[in-house]
C-alpha cells in the first residue's frame, strides 16, 4: 500500500472515530461540574492530554500550586483524579482503598496478555489475590527473606568482583576505568532474582544473553510508559496509531522468550538431580502448575512465565534505578558522601566488608536510601488505579471507572509535609520514624494499601546491602570532565524514571577482609 494513502487512511479513521466520541460524549448525562475537583480547562476531544507533557509527574506537580493537591483531568475520554499531597494520599489509602483498588491497564500491557497474570496490573479479584498470596508466601515472608541472606551476599560479592575486573580491564586498555553504575547493579539484581527463582546465576557482566534481556526490558519499560493516544481514546485500540502495542509486543515477547529459555534449562537440570537441598520459586510454581496443590486457581504455563518475568521487572529495573539515583545524589553532595563513608568506616571498620546484619547499625545510610526514594521514586505516578464504584472523596464526586494517579514524586515534595523539600538532606530522617512501607503517607515509593508493592521486604535488604557495599568497597571518583555541579539530572521516563544520561564514575578498589 502506498505510504501517502496509508497515512491518509489513518488520519481519516482517526477523525471519524473522534467525531463519534464527541457525539457520544454530548449524549451522556453529566454530573454537576462543581462536584468535581478543580483542574485546568480541557480542550475539545483531547481534554487535558497536553497538560501532561513529556514529564507528567513534574507537570502535574506544577498544577498543584494553581489548582490544589487534588486535581481533575479529562484525558481524552478518560476521567482522571490526581492525588498530590500527603493529606489526600492518607484519605485515599485509609478510607477509600477498596473503592480505588482496581487497575486502569494501558493498552501496551495487554500485549501477550501480560495483564492477565500480572500482580501490578491485574484486576482486583480472587485470581489476583491468589497470585499475590502465592508470591508473598513463597518469596517475601520474613522467614523466607531471612533464609536467602547467603544468596544476596554471594550476588553482592560477585558484583564487587565484576566492577573490579571491568575497571582493571579498562585501565589495561589505557582508559580511565569509568563504569556505568546502573549496569552492574542490574547484573546484581538479575542474578539475585535468578538464584531465588531458578537457583542459578543467569549472567555475568559480559553476558550476551543478559545484554539482550537488559536492552529488551529497557525498551519494554519505555514503550510501556509512553503516553498512548489509544489509552485516552479507547475506540482507537484496534488501530494502534502510535504503534505502541506493536512495539511492546515485540520487546515484551523477547523478554518472555528469554525467561522461557531459562525456565526450560532449569527444569531439565532439575530432572537430572536426584536430591536437592534447597527449594526455589520455580519448584513452588511447578507444584501448583502440576496440580499437586488443591487451590481454586491453577497456574498455567503463561501465568508462570508472566509471574517470573514480572519478578525480574520489579526486582531489577526498580533496584538499579533507585541505587543509581542514590549514588548520583551522593556525588552531587560531597558532604553527604563523606558522612555515609565515615559511618561505614566506624561501624564496619575500614578493612572489613559489609554484611547484612550490619545494616541496622547504619542510620545515615538508611537515611540516604529514604531521601533518594523521596526525591526519585522510580515509579513516580505509581501504577494508575481505577475506581470500582461511584464514591465521594474529600467532598468531591468521583464516578466509577475513573483513573487515579498517585503522584509519589509530588508527595515527596509536598511543602506541607517536608521542610526544604527540593534539597537532598538525608539527615532529615535521622531520629525520624518515617518509613516507606506504606504507613507514612508522605513517603510512598512503593505505594500503600491493598496494591502496595509485594517486594518491599526483599528490596529493603538488597538496596541497603548493595549501596553500603558499593561505597565501602570502592572510593569513587568522577571522570575528568565531570564535577558535582555538572552532573546531568534530566530524566528518561518509561514505566520507571531513570537518568537520561547514565551515571558514570571511576571505582578505586579498597583492600577488605572477609
Amino acid at each position: 500500500m502506498d505510504g501517502s494513502y496509508s497515512n491518509f487512511l489513518v488520519r481519516f479513521t482517526l477523525l471519524f472515530v473522534l467525531t463519534i466520541v464527541v457525539l457520544l460524549k454530548k449524549r451522556r448525562p453529566r454530573h454537576n461540574a462543581k462536584q468535581r475537583p478543580p483542574g485546568p480547562p480541557a480542550w475539545p476531544i483531547i481534554g487535558n492530554i497536553f497538560d501532561l507533557g513529556g514529564n507528567p509527574h513534574q507537570n502535574l506537580y506544577k498544577l498543584r500550586f494553581k489548582y490544589g493537591p487534588v486535581l481533575w483531568l479529562r484525558l481524552g475520554c478518560i476521567n482522571t483524579l490526581v492525588i498530590q499531597s500527603t493529606k489526600a494520599a492518607e484519605e485515599l489509602f485509609k478510607r477509600h482503598d477498596i473503592s480505588f483498588s482496581d487497575r486502569k491497564v494501558p493498552q501496551s500491557f495487554t500485549a501477550h496478555n501480560f495483564n492477565k497474570a500480572s500482580l501490578a496490573l491485574g484486576q482486583y479479584d480472587s485470581h489476583w489475590r491468589f497470585h499475590r498470596r502465592f508470591v508473598t508466601l513463597e518469596l517475601m515472608t520474613k522467614k523466607r527473606v531471612h533464609e536467602t541472606a547467603a544468596i544476596r551476599q554471594k550476588c553482592i560479592d560477585n558484583m564487587i568482583r565484576y566492577i573490579e575486573d571491568d575497571a582493571s580491564a579498562a585501565r589495561a586498555r589505557g582508559e580511565s576505568g569509568e563504569l556505568v553504575i546502573s549496569h552492574h547493579v542490574f547484573v546484581l539484581s538479575f542474578n539475585l532474582i535468578g538464584n531465588l527463582v531458578l537457583s542459578r546465576d543467569l549472567l555475568n557482566s559480559h553476558s550476551e544473553e543478559g545484554t539482550k534481556f537488559f536492552d529488551a526490558m529497557g525498551k519494554a519499560m519505555e514503550w510501556g510508559g509512553k503516553p498512548n493516544l489509544a489509552d485516552f481514546l479507547p475506540l482507537l485500540h484496534p488501530f494502534d496509531p502510535q504503534r505502541v502495542k506493536k512495539n511492546m509486543k515485540q520487546y515484551l515477547g523477547q523478554t518472555i522468550d528469554i525467561v522461557e529459555r531459562f525456565v526450560k534449562q532449569s527444569i531439565e537440570e532439575k530432572k537430572l538431580m536426584k536430591e536437592r537441598e534447597t527449594r526455589d520459586f520455580l519448584d513452588a510454581l511447578l507444584e501448583f502448575k502440576g496440580g499437586a496443590k488443591e487451590e481454586p486457581d491453577a497456574i498455567s504455563t503463561h501465568d508462570m512465565l508472566i509471574i517470573i518475568l514480572e519478578i525480574f521487572f520489579g526486582g531489577t529495573e526498580t533496584t538499579s534505578g533507585t541505587l543509581e539515583w542514590a549514588m548520583t545524589e551522593l556525588f552531587r553532595s560531597p558532604e553527604s558522601m563523606r558522612r555515609v563513608k565515615e559511618e561505614l568506616n566506624q561501624v564496619i571498620g575500614p578493612e572489613k566488608k559489609v554484611v547484612e546484619s550490619d545494616i541496622d547499625q547504619l542510620p545515615y545510610l538508611q537515611a540516604v536510601i529514604k531521601e533518594a526514594m523521596r526525591l526519585h521514586p522510580v515509579v513516580p505516578l505509581l501504577i494508575p488505579r481505577n475506581t470500582k464504584e461511584d464514591t465521594t472523596f474529600m467532598g468531591y464526586f468521583i464516578r466509577k471507572d475513573t483513573q487515579v494517579f498517585v503522584n509519589a514524586w509530588a508527595i515527596g515534595r509536598d511543602p506541607d509535609a517536608w521542610e526544604d523539600p527540593l534539597s537532598f538532606k538525608p539527615e532529615r530522617f535521622l531520629g525520624s520514624n518515617i518509613d516507606y512501607k506504606g504507613q507514612n503517607f508522605e513517603l510512598l515509593p512503593f505505594g500503600s494499601g491493598r496494591r502496595i508493592c509485594v517486594g518491599i521486604p526483599l528490596a529493603h535488604r538488597v538496596l541497603h546491602l548493595a549501596l553500603a557495599s558499593l561505597l565501602h568497597c570502592f572510593d569513587w571518583e568522577l571522570g575528568s570532565n565531570s564535577t558535582p555541579e555538572s552532573i546531568d539530572m534530566n530524566e528518561r521516563l518509561g514505566i520507571t524514571v531513570r537518568k537520561l544520561v547514565p551515571m558514570k564514575a571511576i571505582p578505586k578498589k579498597k583492600i577488605l577482609q572477609d
